[in-house]
This record gives structure tokens, C-alpha cells and sequence, in this order.
């Protein structure tokens, strides 16, 4: 039931007062109220802490740059334990092995298409891969360039390093392991696969580099279905056409996985323009 306002009479004065606010009401929901009964903070400075307010990740989900902490490294050391058990397993001839020898002579024998096989193993070629990639770091450093992006060199070169790291690391654990290849294969060094550690770092670092372009969070993920699709196609071909056994090329996916996310690290850390410096976003408007 509303009251109706009243005039607060005192000995010598008659005059009604206006109805006074009560703090904690009416002004905890006002726009710009910071808590209940304290001034407001200024309607044209940043929101401290809303969720709107901070840049979103590479995958367009608001409020979630700086990432969550302990994801990543989670992630890399998932990886990088599965890449070991899978090259200990390959190097002793253990169990593993066994099923993968033979779960590559079903595929090889397989009634797939070797025309297509043959297509999806060749994108895994340097002569094809590191054109793509070569084609979209000279296109997104020059956006970057004319666009004045901050730090807009930081992925072109970062993603040139890890195309470098390809054979620094693949020729090495070659020649250690030294896995004979599937039948009609000469020599051995096929572990882990260096057209699918190729194809992984050159078509996976092109999507990462325009990861940002499009718009929205489906354009982004349609981009990195697209780029998980097009690997999986190289490493099928190459075991349906006889060229490596299946746990060459998940080696291979495991190891540079990991480069991969150091890569997106790099660029996420290092390539983010500072804040401004005219004042923290946590600053509170003091009352005047």
C-alpha cells in the first residue's frame, strides 16, 4: 500500500519537503549503479567485469580472452603423453604395433578408390602444401601491413618457424625409430610421416592465421572443420595407398598438434594489443 508523502513540519518552518530517496532502492538499478547506495560509476567509461565488455576467443565465444587457465597446458601434455606411447610402442614392435600393421593391410586392401587415395596423399606434398600456406601468410601480412594491425608480422613469422621445425624434428625421430615400411615399401624411416607433419602444420597454421577474417563463430569453426577434414583426407590416403601405416600418421598429428598450439599461443599472447593506459578497468569513479 502506498504512502502518501507527508510534510515534515519543524517549530518556525511550514514548508513541505520533497519525499527523500531511500539508497539501497530505486538507484541499485539505475543504469551505471555500481552497488546499492554508492554513487554511480561514469555511463561512458568501460564495464569492469561484464562478460560483453572483454574480446573473444579465436573461436568467437564471448569472455574467454585471457583463455581459461590450465586448459592448454592440459591439452599439450595429453598430446605430447600419447605421442610418446605411440612412438614407444612403434620402436619396441609392442602390441600397438601389431593391431596397426594390421589395421593398415585392411585399409591398403580396401575397395576406396586409389585415384582419390592417390589425389588425397599428394596434398600432403611440399610442393603442394607450402604453396597454400606461403600464398596466405604473404595475403594476411599484407592485410595486417596496410590495416596497421599491432604486431600484424608476429603470425607470418611464427607460422614460417613452425614450417621450419618440419623436418628439424620429423628427419631425427626417422632415423631413431627407423620403422620398416608397408609391403612394397623399401627402407624403413616411416615414423612418424612427414607428408601428414606437412600437411598438418601447412594447412593448419593457413586456417589459424585466418581464423580472425571471418565473421561470426560458425565462419571460424566451418574454417577449422574445413582444415580438420582436409588432414584426415591426406593421412587416409596415405595409408589406403600403401605409403605409411596408420601410427605413422597419428604420430605425426600428435607431435604437431602441439607445435600447432604453441603456435596459436604465441600469437594470442604476444600478438594482443596492450590496454590503454588512461586508467585500469577495475578504477572506481570516486564521488565529487
Amino acid at each position: 500500500m502506498r504512502e502518501t508523502p507527508r510534510p515534515r513540519e519543524t517549530a518556525g518552518d511550514t514548508r513541505a519537503e520533497p519525499p527523500q530517496p531511500r539508497p539501497g532502492r530505486a538507484t541499485a538499478h539505475a543504469p551505471g549503479a555500481f552497488c546499492s547506495g554508492t554513487p554511480h560509476r561514469s555511463d561512458g567509461r568501460s564495464p569492469q567485469t561484464p562478460r560483453g565488455a572483454r574480446r573473444p576467443d579465436p573461436f568467437g565465444r564471448p569472455g574467454t580472452t585471457p583463455p581459461v587457465p590450465g586448459r592448454p597446458p592440459l591439452l599439450l601434455a595429453l598430446c605430447a603423453l600419447l605421442f610418446a606411447l605411440v612412438t614407444w610402442q612403434v620402436a619396441v614392435g609392442g602390441p600397438l604395433r601389431r593391431v596397426d600393421e594390421r589395421v593398415g593391410r585392411d585399409l591398403a586392401g580396401s575397395r576406396f578408390p586409389e585415384g582419390v587415395a592417390e589425389f588425397l596423399a599428394d596434398l600432403g606434398n611440399l610442393v603442394v602444401a607450402v604453396p597454400v600456406l606461403v600464398a596466405v601468410i604473404a595475403y594476411v601480412g599484407s592485410r595486417g601491413r596496410r590495416a596497421g594491425a599491432y604486431r600484424w608480422w608476429l603470425g607470418p613469422v611464427a607460422a614460417t618457424g613452425a614450417m621450419v621445425l618440419v623436418p628439424l624434428l620429423v628427419v631425427p625421430l626417422k632415423a631413431a625409430v627407423a620403422r620398416p615400411g608397408p609391403p612394397g615399401m623399401a627402407g624403413d624411416g616411416y615414423y612418424p610421416s612427414g607428408h601428414t607433419a606437412t600437411a598438418t602444420v601447412a594447412y593448419g597454421a593457413a586456417a589459424l592465421l585466418l581464423l580472425p577474417l571471418p565473421h561470426g563463430a560458425y565462419g571460424r569453426r566451418a574454417l577449422l572443420f574445413g582444415c580438420a577434414v582436409l588432414n584426415l583426407g591426406v593421412g587416409f590416403g596415405l595409408v589406403r595407398r600403401g605409403y605409411h601405416w596408420p601410427l605413422d600418421v597419428v604420430g605425426s598429428w600428435l607431435l604437431f598438434a602441439v607445435l600447432l598450439r604453441v603456435l596459436l599461443g604465441v600469437t594470442t599472447r604476444f600478438g594482443t594489443p596492450p590496454p590503454p593506459s588512461g586508467g585500469s578497468s577495475g578504477d572506481v569513479a570516486q564521488p565529487k
